[in-house]
């Protein structure tokens, strides 16, 4: 019975002209990727394109790395339910870009390394060197597999869709040209796939607005959202008892906070140290990571605004009870069936009454007045749905947040065929272009920090290439297995990679900052610190008490004090 109904809502919302953009969409990606990956048969060749790319295909790699599958699917939905505060977890970004174009840039470039950690070698020891590349590996392959998983799953309940099935073909196709092309062929389809998600974002965006009376326009479009509370762009993070630690998204955690984990990500993260050491200059390099500094911002408030649009839409149109196909049709069909239709019917209810208002009333000034009471008398009964859903089916509800939903039921429900198509496959062009630069980094790290300076076999430049490609097809083979096993988590993956790699990026920015700051720290006192700082993070992030966002700092804090501590001790200790 599900599995029917699972089924109707496929072909629904799916047709040939969905397919057929769909498919064309995507090889075009993957030929044109093959097509541009053509470089030198070497190591410098595959990983880093032969260091020859221009600013602005940096600056677009970058992005594209930075920018999954995921941060397309929620972000709209974040804005919807939370409103605009989720920008501030941004505004670090920029001060992050500056330290990186004035440290780590030139140190990395002058050195001409392959990897950040090469680095830690010179600066400390091969054990440092080692221990940093395993962190980086352990952290951005399960972080990938989970990447594959978070959309996968998403498609899989509104459409029905097979979740292995998915699985593979939205990592195994991105293989293809990552596999073949290397770092060319991740940069140059990730410019490409950059213009065609914004271009497809923007165009729901302009598809929502279109929907609206013809009487609200964007100032009272925007007064409407204000008066639900939903353009909440700055908001101090205090409660009655004083700062709240573990509020996620407000001013003071997004300058801080965001500044350290951006720093981190962008400085010591492989993934993204590959993408800006691509560029011919120092100076190329440069100007890509402070332009993401300068545009990410304003182009990750334009997608928060998707779903501002969204909302009010919804004022003016029925609205889903429960954004969650699947998830609502397991209620509907489950023993709490009764309770469902009875909470469906008061949902109904509200809704008629809100329209019968809209009806009647021209003033714009009764619409902003009354459609907030009646928004949340909504909330209330979604509220209590999402409860139900909890307790039909607790498995597939851990985790779960239903606004996760709201952008892809919106285009399902509203846009009209080939629209659809061209939406779901930005969903794989999102994903491809974080995918694809992890298991090129993956690889990278893999033969410049392991392979070649434990394995005694010299290698010739063509035997480096020919390992490079083993290692990228090895590495997503892996990040396919890691899917299966992901896919029995829920729908608490999309939360799940960014607290993954809050576990990690306060360790590896402390060994850095070690490195550059503390000239006196030597390699066994560093060494054992990240030790230390990986314990204290994951047991602070057990207690659940402080937001993940301040694990960064508080994992980097813990290796420079704590390395410095065991650095005096082992000078005391060697002059007695």
């Amino acid at each position: 019975m599900l599995k029917a109904a699972a089924i109707q809502i496929f072909i629904m919302g799916f047709s040939l002209l969905d397919w057929f953009v769909l498919i064309v969409t995507l090889l075009t990606i993957i030929l044109y990727g093959i097509y541009k990956g053509k470089s030198t048969k070497n190591l410098d060749g595959y990983f880093l394109g032969n260091r020859q790319l221009r600013w602005w295909v940096v600056l677009l790699s970058v992005m594209g790395t930075q920018a999954s599958a995921v941060t397309f699917l929620t972000v709209p939905g974040q804005s919807f339910t939370d409103g605009m505060r989720f920008i501030q977890f941004y505004f670090g970004l920029p001060i992050a870009m500056v330290v990186l174009s004035i440290t780590f840039v030139p140190i990395f470039r002058k050195l001409h390394v392959f990897t950040a950690y090469e680095y830690l070698e010179q600066r400390f020891d091969k054990k440092t060197r080692t221990l940093t590349s395993l962190i980086f590996l352990l952290s951005r392959s399960l972080s990938t597999g989970i990447s594959i998983v978070a959309p996968s799953l998403v498609l899989h309940s509104l459409f029905g869709w097979n979740i292995y099935v998915t699985n593979m073909v939205m990592g195994g196709f991105m293989i293809i040209y990552t596999v073949s092309g290397g770092a060319k062929a991740v940069a140059y389809t990730q410019q490409l796939q950059f213009f065609i998600i914004y271009a497809a974002m923007f165009l729901v965006g302009w598809w929502a607005y279109q929907s609206l009376p013809n009487n609200i326009g964007l100032k009272e479009t925007f007064q409407i959202a204000g008066n639900a509370g939903r353009l909440n762009i700055i908001t101090d993070g205090m409660n009655n008892d004083g700062f709240n630690w573990n509020d996620r998204y407000n001013i003071l955690s997004g300058i801080i906070a965001g500044f350290f984990l951006q720093l981190s990500y962008f400085g010591t993260d492989q993934s993204q140290v590959g993408r800006y050491l691509t560029a011919r200059s120092t100076t190329e390099s440069r100007l890509g990571l402070l332009l993401n500094g300068l545009v990410k911002i304003p182009l990750q408030f334009l997608i928060l605004m998707i779903g501002i649009f969204i909302f009010v839409h919804y004022q003016f149109h029925s609205r889903p009870v429960y954004f969650n196909t699947s998830h609502e049709q397991i209620v509907a069909q489950s023993p709490y069936a009764a309770e469902y239709n009875s909470l469906k019917g008061s949902y109904e209810k509200v809704q008629q009454e809100r329209n019968s208002l809209l009806a009647v009333s021209k003033d714009i000034e009764v619409i902003k007045a009354k459609l907030p009471l009646y928004e949340r008398g909504m909330d209330s009964i979604r509220g209590e749905m999402g409860e139900l859903v909890k307790r039909a089916n607790p498995l597939a509800a851990v985790g779960d947040k239903d606004a996760n939903y709201v952008f892809l039921r919106f285009v399902g429900d509203n846009l009209p065929s080939g629209l659809v198509g061209l939406i779901i496959a930005i969903i794989f062009l999102a994903a491809w272009g974080s995918i694809a630069a992890a298991l090129n980094s993956l690889a990278s790290s893999t033969i410049i920090d392991l392979h070649k300076p434990f394995v005694k076999t010299p290698l010739t430049p063509t035997s480096e290439y020919k390992w490079s490609k083993r290692y990228t097809l090895l590495w997503g083979l892996f990040s396919m297995v890691i899917t299966f096993f992901a896919t029995d988590l829920g729908n608490s993956l999309v939360e799940a990679v960014n607290i993954l790699g809050s576990w990690f990026y306060g360790t590896l920015l402390g060994i850095f900052l070690v490195a550059f700051y503390l000239k006196r720290v030597k390699g066994n006192a560093v060494f054992y610190a990240a030790i230390i700082s990986e314990i204290v993070v994951i047991i602070i992030s057990f207690q659940g008490k402080i937001s993940f966002l301040w694990f960064t700092i508080i994992g980097a804090l813990t290796v420079m004090i704590a390395g410095y501590i065991f650095q005096v001790l082992n000078n005391y200790r060697n002059q007695n």
